[in-house]
C-alpha cells in the first residue's frame, strides 16, 4: 500500500473527526449530559490526535537520509504516544467531573431524539472508520494508523454507552448519564494504556514476540554456521532491521561463505517480508585445522600462491616449506621481501619454533 493511500485514509478519518467533535459538542451544550460532552471532548482528542497521525504519516515516509540512517518511521510512535497521552488527559477529567455530579447530585438532562440521533450516527461513522484504519494499519504496520483505530472504536463503543445512558435518563434515572461516562472513561483508559504499552516497546527497540527465536532457529540451522554470535532486531514502522553475525570456519571458500549468506538473508526474508537484512561472516580458526590447512590459508590472506607445500617433524621439530610462485619481472629483492614477510606470518600462526623455509619460483608471463 502506497504512502499517498495512507494519507488519504488518515485525511477522510480528520474529515470524521471534525464532523463528530462539532456535532457532539453542540448535542452535549444544549442537553448538558455529561456522556455526551465527554464523546465531545474525546471526539475533539481524536481530531487532534488525527491531525498528529496525518502530519506523522507524511513524515514517517521519507526515505533515510545522511542523519536518520533507519529513515523517520518511529515518527509514528512518536505520534501514537502523544495519542495515548491525550486520552489519558480526556479520561481523567470526565471521571473527575463525573463523580462530582455524582456526589453533589448536580445531574441535568435534556434527553432529545436529535442528540440520540447525533449518538447513533457516531456510532456508525466509527465503526466505518475503524474498520478502513485497522486494514490500512495492518497492510503497512502504522502504529500512527492503529492508534487512530483505536480512538474510532474506543469511540464508537463509549457511544454505545452514552446512547444506553441517554435511554436510562429518559426512564428517570438521571444518575446512568454520569455513570455512563465513567464507564466510557475507563474503557478508553484501558485502550491507551495497551497502545502506550506497545509504542514504548517500539521506542525502545524491543523485538517482535516471537522473532528473535524464529530468526536464530533459521541462522543455526543452516549448514556451515558453526555460532551465531550477535542477532539484533530493530523495528521501524513497517519494517523490522536484522543484524546477523555468525562465525564460519575460516577454512570455507569464500563462495561457500557467500551462497550461506545468500541463503540465510533468503530463509529469514521469507519469514519476514518487511525485514532490512544484513548477515555477517566472521572466518574463525577451528581446533581440527591442520597445519597445511592453516599455511594454505595464510598465504591465500596474503594474496600469495604457494605449491609443493611440505609439512613434517626433523629431529622432533616441525618443518615447514613450499614453492612461493613471483612474477617473472619482480626484482630478486622483491621477492625475498615477499617470502620472508610470508615466512613471518607462518612463524605467528604456528609458533616461532616452527622452521619454514620457502624456494623463490619465478612464473612466465
Amino acid at each position: 500500500m502506497s504512502a499517498s493511500e495512507k494519507e488519504r485514509v488518515a485525511l477522510v478519518s480528520l474529515l470524521a473527526s471534525a464532523v463528530l467533535a462539532v456535532s457532539k459538542l453542540a448535542a452535549g451544550l444544549f442537553t448538558g449530559s455529561l456522556g455526551i460532552l465527554s464523546e465531545a471532548i474525546h471526539s475533539v482528542i481524536d481530531f487532534g490526535a488525527t491531525v498528529v497521525t496525518w502530519f506523522a504519516i507524511r513524515w514517517s515516509d521519507q526515505p533515510p537520509d545522511e542523519e536518520h540512517h533507519y529513515g523517520h518511521a518511529k515518527v509514528e510512535s512518536v505520534a501514537a504516544l502523544v495519542e495515548t497521552g491525550l486520552l489519558f488527559l480526556t479520561t481523567g477529567w470526565i471521571i473527575w467531573e463525573a463523580a462530582h455530579r455524582l456526589i453533589t447530585g448536580q445531574t441535568h438532562v435534556e434527553v432529545t431524539w436529535w442528540a440520540a440521533a447525533i449518538i447513533a450516527a457516531s456510532i456508525i461513522i466509527d465503526l466505518n472508520r475503524s474498520r478502513a484504519l485497522s486494514r490500512v494499519a495492518a497492510k503497512t504496520s502504522s502504529e500512527a494508523l492503529e492508534a487512530d483505530a483505536l480512538h474510532f472504536s474506543s469511540d464508537m463503543w463509549s457511544s454505545i454507552v452514552v446512547l444506553f445512558g441517554l435511554g436510562a435518563v429518559w426512564y428517570g434515572v438521571p444518575a446512568a448519564d454520569s455513570i455512563a461516562a465513567i464507564v466510557v472513561s475507563l474503557f478508553v483508559a484501558l485502550a491507551g494504556w495497551r497502545l502506550g504499552a506497545r509504542t514504548l516497546s517500539t521506542l525502545l527497540d524491543a523485538a517482535p514476540a516471537g522473532a528473535t527465536e524464529k530468526v536464530r532457529a533459521i541462522v543455526l540451522a543452516s549448514e556451515g554456521v558453526l555460532e551465531l554470535r550477535n542477532l539484533r532486531l530493530r523495528p521501524a514502522g513497517a519494517t523490522l532491521f536484522v543484524s546477523i553475525v555468525v562465525e564460519v570456519a575460516r577454512t570455507m571458500p569464500v563462495d561457500d561463505i557467500v551462497k550461506l549468506k545468500a541463503d540465510i538473508h533468503r530463509r529469514v526474508h521469507e519469514a519476514f517480508p518487511s525485514a532490512d537484512i544484513t548477515v555477517t561472516a566472521d572466518p574463525v580458526a577451528l581446533d581440527t585445522e591442520t597445519v597445511f590447512q592453516k599455511v594454505m590459508l595464510i598465504a591465500s590472506r596474503r594474496n600469495q600462491a604457494i605449491h609443493h607445500l611440505n609439512v613434517q617433524q626433523i629431529d622432533g621439530r616441525l618443518a615447514v616449506s613450499f614453492d612461493l610462485e613471483v612474477d617473472g619481472d619482480m626484482k630478486l629483492a622483491t621477492a625475498h621481501e615477499a617470502a620472508t614477510k610470508l615466512e613471518n606470518s607462518i612463524r605467528r600462526e604456528l609458533g616461532t619454533h616452527v622452521e619454514v623455509e620457502s624456494h623463490i619460483e619465478p612464473q612466465p608471463e
